[in-house]
């Protein structure tokens, strides 16, 4: 048993200069017990903002895990390109991410009774086959493992060093449209078009602004909402729904945002170029998917990788992989592929990556001809890929391949 009232330590100390130290130490310690917390409050700030927007239920720190808030990430690649196996691994590695591939497929291999077709056409390429292929292959895998949800990508893509800050913002930007309203007053949702237009179309509808989003229902099931289906987060070309469309909802999430290049920077195959005529500078706009063209990456849940499993797998197989995702999320093809819930951002979060070398290895799919080719990554400013020397070396200064002027 200890003994105290002996122990020279508690008694009071007889000089002045003794109390007077010890009042100083007790005054720094209780500053620091009271300051501390507004310390911590200026690191989490933007995570305290988030979850008053949109609650708690699903936090946006599961975006910040390893699958960016997925269950799984896959990446289907074919075997032999061990050159992009290992620059997809070392991005990941780079971004503290888990990914898991899945083998692309040789078109050639693939029997013509293997191929669903219930109308009259010729036979898609080997190439557009083989890429049909690797993408049902992933959407069995969802299914087959029962997952919550997956995030597919293709092993040539590339994204910034920010993708968890860009991610949270869609995901923000995600419920807006489609979560609904923690407090209706005349409509359940914010985009007044949603879940379907009304028969009578607006001339337009207002945008919603990211920084003034309206508080909606807590998620359950994911922390981009309740209610998508498909997000499309690699493309290389949208648009935004068109106004004569009756079926897909209008509404747009617009945000000032640095890691947006300038106007100038805006690469896509879509023709006009929607996003550089009608807003200025370092602008990203959320919105239902249109006009996609290449499925560089996108994300499906349980019950949507059931339903490409059906509409995809299983109905004629007619045109490349990424078309067919197209109808998929906006009810057209033949045949018709039904509409689902597919959101999008442009620009893309996910690009395609070039690596420097023949142009001829460039793609699986397409011929990009002749000659040589440098490393590069579109619209991208602080690309993972380009940036993996620095990442490797420790450095905090990464090069922006798209300064402002």
């Amino acid at each position: 048993m200890f003994t105290f009232h002996n122990n020279p330590m508690l008694h009071r100390p007889k000089n002045p200069i003794y109390l007077i130290t010890g009042a100083v130490i007790a005054l720094l310690l209780v500053c620091q017990w009271v300051y501390q917390p507004l310390w911590l409050y200026a690191r989490v700030r933007a995570v305290v903002n988030v979850e008053r927007i949109s609650g708690t239920r699903q936090g946006m720190q599961d975006i910040r895990n390893a699958t960016l808030g997925f269950e799984k990430i896959f990446v289907v690649s074919l075997p032999l390109r061990t050159d992009r196996r290992d620059g997809m691994i070392l991005a990941a590695a780079l971004s503290d991410m888990d990914i898991e591939f899945i083998d692309g497929v040789n078109g050639s291999t693939i029997p013509d009774k293997a191929l669903p077709k219930t109308s009259s056409h010729d036979r898609p390429s080997d190439a557009t086959v083989g890429a049909w292929r690797g993408h049902i292959n992933a959407i069995q895998e969802v299914v087959r493992r029962n997952l919550s949800s997956a995030l597919i990508m293709e092993d040539d893509g590339d994204w910034d060093v920010r993708i968890r800050d860009q991610l949270q913002n869609f995901a923000l930007s995600s419920r807006a449209l489609t979560q609904p309203l923690a407090s209706p007053k005349q409509s359940r949702y914010a985009d007044i078009t949603y879940p379907k237009p009304p028969d009578t179309l607006t001339p337009s509808v207002p945008d919603l602004e990211f920084a003034h989003l309206p508080e909606t229902v807590a998620p359950v099931s994911s922390p981009y909402g309740d209610e998508w289906e498909v997000l499309w987060l690699g493309h290389c070309g949208m648009h935004f729904p068109f106004k004569d469309n009756n079926v897909v909802p209008k509404g747009r999430v617009v945000q000032f945002d640095q890691t947006v290049p300038e106007r100038r920077h805006l690469w896509t195959l879509s023709d006009p170029n929607d996003l550089k005529e009608q807003y200025s500078d370092h602008m990203r706009v959320t919105h239902h998917a249109q006009d996609g063209v290449c499925s560089l990456a996108y994300a499906v849940t349980q019950k949507s990788a059931r339903k490409l499993l059906y509409e995809l797998g299983l109905k004629d197989v007619n045109s490349p992989f990424d078309i067919m995702l197209q109808w998929f999320c906006e009810g057209k093809g033949e045949p018709n592929r039904g509409y689902h819930n597919c959101l999008t951002t442009m620009p893309s979060i996910f690009h395609i990556h070039l690596a420097a070398g023949p142009k001829r290895s460039a793609s699986d799919i397409s011929d990009h001809g002749e000659g040589d080719q440098e490393d590069s990554t579109s619209v991208i400013r602080t690309s993972v890929k380009m940036n993996a020397a620095a990442l490797l070396a420790g450095q905090t200064e990464l090069v922006d391949a798209y300064p402002d002027a």
